[in-house]
């Protein structure tokens, strides 16, 4: 029974289309103080575009809000920022180029005689900081900080206005399990000072780890809201998909290309200054290779050197050959692709297209004997890819930055699943995505695999790395500590080899 005096935020018959698509019907939300609501859904369920509503990025086409019992509507971000709202997007909105500072105290900087005071922005940053338990410098350049720390500067951004109501979406995506216990703390001292946590996540472990209140959506409609203590995740999924999820990882599909000995990938003594030391392995056809390491460890570096994006010593042999990768272009060239961990900067062109996006590192596939674009071509593979990995766009010719978080990552698979790859770099490549999509995605993986495409999987889920990979490569201190067949490993070996306990 909801007590009328703890309800902060109604939201009553919401609903938003985007031309003929609905992206919202009749949409329907209670929020608590002092108390942790997640919603859940798969990507395109909906659930970034009723936020962009509650914050005033978007204004619905019907519907009622009530804020403190009052009718609510904001027309901008800034009206929600008055009105006590405050968001942490799944894209980070930091400025690279301007230091933690002065990201956290952005459009709201203490000031002096009408002078911006950066003496006291770095203090009071500082202070925040401090108080949140954040491993990070006030003083830091954003763009020198890993996609983990940014993520933590984007939450003491938000936290850094009172806020009454706080809206976390996909908050622990990229931290280590250490960075989202700061994280989990920091909810936890929120919510006992009576603020509401609204709080979007597709890691279900987590979800009912903090939710007092969930609510499923599926399609842009509301399903159901249920208390916490009510629930069991495998209840939670068959509400969000719509189907029971028996089986979470696919099971190795029969080879279908001729086996050999030959590593189809040899990396000796591969060292990147200040961030990779004497890095080596092989891997075979069709064999998938996991890595795992704690924030810092090395993973992102050495497929970035792997791919020509960083300058490196030592030497990268293809098929017995030694290829000097000097940059992106020789990679894709000798079959390469990269699932980049960042979307938004490295992955996407976000105004342009699906067609675009899809197709760019594959242009040689798609151009006739004269030079030019055969677009019905383009058109063919782009609608190939929505069909096959489930990508929630009603056409191959709107702009990527309209689409949900997962689907954009979904976009990024198909990129360089057009270049039909000998050896696919997959960095992070489920970061928010749901359990549903998880799984067309680990099908897509295995179908690969099967086919004799050589996967290097980056991972921070343990459960994923050992559900899918043959054998885990663990890093740490920018070294790798051990290297094993999948059965032979389980969480805590993996974990001492990552902290080096072993």
């Amino acid at each position: 029974m909801v007590q009328k005096n703890n309800v902060i935020l109604t939201l009553n018959g919401i609903n938003k289309s985007f031309g003929a698509f609905k992206a919202l019907k009749d949409m329907r939300l209670t929020i608590m103080r002092g108390r942790v609501h997640t919603l859940l859904g798969e990507n395109g369920a909906g659930k970034s575009t009723l936020m962009k509503i509650l914050t005033g990025v978007y204004s619905a086409d019907s519907g009622e809000m009530s804020l403190n019992g009052e009718k609510y509507s904001p027309s901008f971000p800034q009206d929600a920022v008055a009105a006590g709202l405050s968001i942490v997007f799944q894209e980070l909105s930091l400025v690279n180029n301007l230091t933690v500072a002065q990201n956290i105290y952005a459009n709201h900087e203490p000031s002096r005689f009408g002078f911006i005071n950066d003496r006291k922005i770095e203090k009071q940053a500082t202070t925040l900081i401090r108080s949140l338990g954040l491993p990070i410098n006030a003083a830091t350049k954003v763009g020198d900080l890993s996609i983990a720390q940014r993520q933590l500067v984007e939450i003491a951004k938000a936290l850094s206005r009172n806020a009454d109501i706080v809206i976390l979406d996909e908050p622990t995506s990229s931290l280590s399990d250490s960075e989202a216990e700061i994280l989990f703390s920091i909810i936890e001292k929120l919510t006992t000072d009576g603020k509401a946590i609204i709080y979007i996540s597709h890691r279900m472990e987590e979800i009912m780890r903090l939710s007092d209140d969930i609510t499923i959506m599926r399609d842009g409609e509301y399903i159901q809201t249920l208390a916490k203590t009510e629930t069991t995740i495998d209840q939670l999924i068959a509400l969000m998909v719509g189907r029971r999820m028996d089986q979470i990882y696919p099971p190795k599909l029969s080879v279908k290309f001729i086996p050999t000995n030959e590593n189809i990938l040899e990396v000796s003594h591969l060292s990147v200054a200040g961030k990779v030391n004497d890095v080596n392995f092989q891997v075979k056809a069709g064999e998938i290779l996991g890595f795992f390491g704690l924030v810092g460890a090395g993973r992102s570096d050495v497929m970035k050197a792997l791919f020509g994006m960083l300058p490196h010593s030592g030497e990268i042999k293809l098929h017995n050959k030694s290829i000097p990768i000097k940059n992106a272009s020789i990679a894709i060239n000798h079959g390469i692709g990269f699932v980049t961990e960042n979307r938004k900067e490295e992955g996407l062109v976000l105004l342009a297209s699906l067609r675009h996006n899809i197709t760019m590192a594959a242009l040689p596939h798609f151009t006739t004997t004269g030079g030019l674009m055969n677009m019905s071509k383009e058109k063919k593979q782009t609608d190939k890819a929505i069909e096959q990995l489930a990508i929630r766009a009603y056409s191959g010719e709107i702009a990527a930055n309209t689409l949900s978080g997962g689907n954009q990552q979904k976009v990024v698979l198909a990129k360089w699943l057009a270049t039909k790859p000998k050896i696919l770099i997959l960095d992070e490549p489920t970061r928010g995505v749901d359990v549903g999509a998880k799984f067309e995605i680990y099908s897509i993986i295995r179908e690969l695999s099967a086919n004799g495409t050589a996967i290097l999987l980056v991972s921070s889920e343990l459960p994923e790395l050992l559900g899918l990979s043959d054998r885990i490569i663990v890093m740490a201190g920018k070294s790798i500590q051990a290297t094993a067949n999948t059965t032979e490993l389980n969480p805590q070996r993996i974990m001492a080899a990552a902290t080096r306990q072993l």
